[in-house]
C-alpha cells in the first residue's frame, strides 16, 4: 500500500513539474484571478454603455479590458454619444483607466 501512495505521489510530482515554465512572466501576462476580473468589468462596462447610452450604441462598441484598464473601440452615431460611453465606462467599479478608441460615424 505504502508503494502505491509512494509512485502515486511521484506520478503528481512529475506531473507538476512538467506543468512549470521556465520563462519569466511577461509584462503582458495575467493570472487566471486577474483575467477573471477583468472580464467580469468588461461584461459590467457593457451593460453600463447599454443602460446609459443605449442598446444600439452598445452594439456598436467593443470594450476589452486588460488589468482595469478598459480600451473602448467601434463607432458612435455622434461626438456626445461617444463621450456618454466613456463616462458609462468610467463609472464602473474596477475600472482604472479608459482609453477612446470611439470614431463618430
Amino acid at each position: 500500500m505504502r508503494r502505491i501512495l509512494l509512485a502515486a505521489l511521484g506520478a503528481a510530482a512529475l506531473g507538476l513539474g512538467a506543468c512549470a515554465s521556465n520563462e519569466p512572466p511577461s509584462a503582458k501576462s495575467e493570472t487566471t484571478g486577474q483575467y477573471v476580473d477583468d472580464a467580469t468589468v468588461t461584461a459590467k462596462v457593457k451593460t453600463a454603455i447599454a443602460s446609459d447610452v443605449g442598446v444600439r450604441a452598445a452594439s456598436n462598441v467593443n470594450v476589452e479590458t486588460y488589468q482595469g484598464t478598459v480600451q473602448l473601440s467601434g463607432f458612435a452615431d455622434s461626438h456626445d454619444q461617444a463621450t456618454e460611453a466613456v463616462a458609462a465606462a468610467e463609472k464602473v467599479k474596477g475600472v482604472r483607466d479608459v482609453k477612446n478608441d470611439i470614431h463618430v460615424k
